[in-house]
């Protein structure tokens, strides 16, 4: 079966570092689970979650990987004849490191280590040192992507302004000569190269030169479903490498619930457009931005359409018919999980109402424009249906935990609507009925929880779930609040509810209609237009 597979490493890679920690356990369980599929590859994304040498900080309460445990990893992998690559980052996204006294001399600005300071350099070097003793291949990401801001912070006032270009192209090659060091050929995201040289308008043969010999290109892309746009771009990284990787995304980073639809449709268009070009290097990333929330497992059905693609297999009826004798479920049936989204505005395919309805101030209400007259019904109809498959023994816990946050959205997505309404018209009685709703969400919500503890506790190591305890428990007491000051208002205790006084914007761009589910990234965005 591997050997059908298209492409030479044909990888899933995992983030570590969005607050989900994904335990050793879990991970076997993913390696038994892709390696059945055809991967060949596991790509683990550790920005700071591993242990290193005389860096006690690093990756402190983090639940970082012990070097014992990334061997135990690596050693597992290979009993199936998969590869385990480990990414790291050697510029930017080290937000994390920069909250201890120790590493803040590191910083130039934003979540970017400052260039050319040896003491930067002796961190990469340790870095790399734990990658050589715990992983069996030769082939390392070190990140550099997204370091919009590289240069401006304290660099620029140590250095003044320089040619950014120079800059990281002076970085890349400090990096890939400690990484040389240890016998490593490194993977770098390509798109830094993009965005400097959209800025100045260099030649890609004069910077393609300066790139070190032993750093090959990643071109990640899960924005498009259209085949052209990915064409145009991986045109454009193999003029800078020939050999050029493409990495896209299994969509797990906004919120609770997976996009597999959207998942399948940008991985259709990409695997097209890599398969006409030769790119024989192809991973599929799966992120936890904002706090990893989502279980890996709910993208199974996108990760097997992958494999199927990947394998020349185009045909949708016998990839659902080849889903459910493998897994004695429904291909459809499974993609409950995405979630209802049917009111998206028609152009955002990522809407993740599951996150924002959940989080969303009753009181406050920022965003109740972006909830839409069908959602207690949808919402309902989802959990019911997800309902018959929770009490299965292999993918139960993610249907049961799904289902509790249906049933919480589908009472608490109108609620504050209602609750504003019926204050506005100064109906005290729908107030006082709706007491009881504001009781029954905070006991839908505290049985969420427990469900979504339980799913965590399952995949994750325990470290994180502190911030879930604290975004969750803090929806429970507004509600709880909100309660009481409707109480204390029915009661004559209060002559008006100020936070029901204020009259609402629409909370998405202008453009978008009211009554849209939209995309909001962050949590405190969701629930305060306060930053804390």
């Amino acid at each position: 079966m591997k050997n059908q597979v298209q492409f030479k490493r044909f990888g899933t890679m995992i983030d570590c570092s969005r607050n989900a920690v994904m335990n050793v356990k879990t991970l076997k369980k993913w390696i038994d689970l892709t390696a059945d599929l055809g991967y060949n590859t596991l790509c683990l994304y550790m920005e700071d979650t591993y242990e290193v040498a005389d860096e006690p900080y690093f990756g402190y309460l983090r639940g970082r990987y012990s070097k014992e445990e990334l061997k135990e990893i690596d050693e597992y992998a290979k009993k199936s004849g998969m590869e385990v690559i480990p990414c790291i980052q050697t510029l930017a996204h080290l937000n994390q490191i920069f909250r201890w006294p120790k590493y803040r001399p590191y910083n130039d600005t934003d979540d970017i280590l400052l260039i050319d300071n040896e003491d930067v350099y002796t961190l990469i070097d340790r870095c790399f040192q734990t990658m050589a003793e715990c992983f069996s291949t030769k082939t390392i990401n070190i990140g550099m992507d997204e370091a919009f801001m590289m240069g401006r912070g304290r660099y620029f006032n140590l250095h003044g302004n320089v040619d950014r270009t120079e800059l990281f192209l002076s970085h890349l090659n400090r990096v890939a000569a400690i990484g040389e060091k240890y016998g490593f050929t490194m993977l770098m995201w390509s798109d830094m190269f993009f965005n400097l040289l959209a800025q100045k308008a260099d030649n890609f043969a004069e910077v393609q030169a300066k790139i070190p010999s032993s750093v090959q290109l990643i071109y990640w892309d899960y924005y498009s479903t259209e085949k052209k746009n990915y064409d145009e771009k991986i045109i454009k990284n193999q003029q800078l490498c020939k050999d050029a990787w493409f990495a896209g995304g299994l969509w797990s980073w906004t919120g609770f619930a997976p996009h597999n639809v959207y998942s399948m449709e940008t991985t259709k268009a990409a695997f097209e457009s890599c398969i006409e070009y030769g790119v024989s290097n192809v991973m599929l990333t799966l992120w936890g931005d904002n706090g990893g929330e989502c279980s890996r497992f709910a993208l199974l059905p996108s990760l097997f359409y992958a494999s199927e693609l990947a394998k020349g297999n185009h045909d949708e009826s016998l990839i659902k018919a080849k889903f459910q004798e493998k897994y004695g479920i429904a291909f459809d049936d499974f993609m409950w999980v995405d979630l209802p989204v049917s009111s998206y505005n028609g152009k955002e395919r990522t809407c993740n109402p599951d996150k924002y309805i959940l989080y969303n101030d009753p009181l406050a209400g920022i965003m109740d424009s972006a909830i839409w007259d069908s959602c207690e019904e949808e919402y309902t109809q989802c959990a019911q249906n997800l309902a018959k498959l929770a009490e299965r023994s292999d993918f139960g816990f993610l249907f049961k935990t799904l289902k509790a946050l249906c049933e919480v959205l589908a009472v608490k997505g109108a609620l504050g609507i209602q609750t504003r309404a019926a204050y506005k018209a100064g109906d005290k009685k729908a107030l006082q009925a709706l007491l009881c709703r504001y009781e029954e969400v905070i006991e839908k919500t505290e049985a969420f929880y427990r469900s979504f503890r339980a799913q965590w506790y399952l995949e994750n190591k325990p470290h994180g779930f502190n911030v879930q305890d604290v975004r969750i428990g803090g929806v429970i007491m507004r509600l709880k609040n909100g309660k009481a000051l409707l109480e204390e208002y029915l009661d004559g205790k209060k002559d008006k509810i100020e936070e029901l006084e204020e009259e609402l914007l629409n909370c998405a761009d202008f453009e978008v209609e009211p009554k849209k589910a939209v995309t909001f990234a962050r949590w405190d965005e969701m629930t305060s237009v306060c930053k804390f």
